[in-house]
């Protein structure tokens, strides 16, 4: 994307993600590129972890006036391993991680691991996930579990709601919360992609909840200015 054809908006929007990415001390911005078109921000380039992939994109979302994020960096390795190794990784961690039921297995095939298994819990299914991202070597994740969900109590619906307004990452007062068999629903505006990621994680933590449709649209409160 050449400069003629950004706005002067998309140049800031692309300025902020590059200063954020050079400030946040898990990401090596050094290998790292940003554009930006409508709020919609594109990360390419390189990193030598896939949590430093993942690092980049959380960076990314932490900007003002980011609505979208597309993670094209590509992990490359400074020090290969094996699948072996990354695979033994894989079962220590899901062993000690206590909230991860044994249902849970992993392959692993040129770095890419994957995920499959039943388990009663959403949060479960992406916890077993979120341990995986910081095992060196690994360059993606393919999170195939399968949720059996214990029954919908009656009050889930409530006790989500509750939960939003709980949560300090989340401002809740336009967010719209509805509750379909196993599914929830959340709708309405959010200041960034952080606080819409917040209400779909605090959702799936509630008992019988086995999918989180997320229609919350992303609506900075405020306009994006450059630093003094």
């Amino acid at each position: 994307m050449s400069t003629a054809t950004i706005s002067e908006g998309d140049l800031r929007v692309r300025d902020a993600v590059l200063r954020q990415l050079e400030w946040d001390p898990t990401v090596d911005a050094s290998a790292v590129g940003v554009a930006a078109k409508g709020g919609a921000v594109t990360l390419t380039g390189y990193v030598d972890s896939y949590r430093g992939k993942l690092a980049a994109e959380r960076a990314a979302k932490h900007v003002r006036g980011v609505r979208a994020v597309a993670n094209d960096i590509e992990v490359r390795l400074k020090l290969a391993r094996t699948d072996a190794e990354i695979a033994a990784d894989v079962v220590r961690v899901l062993a000690l991680r206590s909230t991860i039921p044994e249902t849970v297995q992993a392959a692993v095939h040129e770095g890419h691991v994957t995920l499959t298994g039943k388990v009663p819990w959403l949060f479960q299914k992406q916890d077993a996930e979120r341990v995986v991202h910081h095992i060196r070597g690994v360059r993606g994740i393919h999170n195939y579990v399968t949720l059996v969900p214990l029954s919908v109590t009656k009050d889930v619906r409530h006790r989500i709601v509750e939960a939003l307004h709980r949560n300090a990452s989340v401002d809740a007062q336009h967010i719209l919360v509805t509750v379909t068999d196993d599914t929830a629903v959340l709708a309405g505006t959010v200041g960034s992609l952080l606080q819409r990621e917040a209400a779909e994680e605090a959702a799936a933590h509630a008992p019988g909840i086995a999918r989180v449709d997320n229609r919350i649209v992303v609506e900075p409160r405020e306009p994006v200015d450059e630093l003094c």
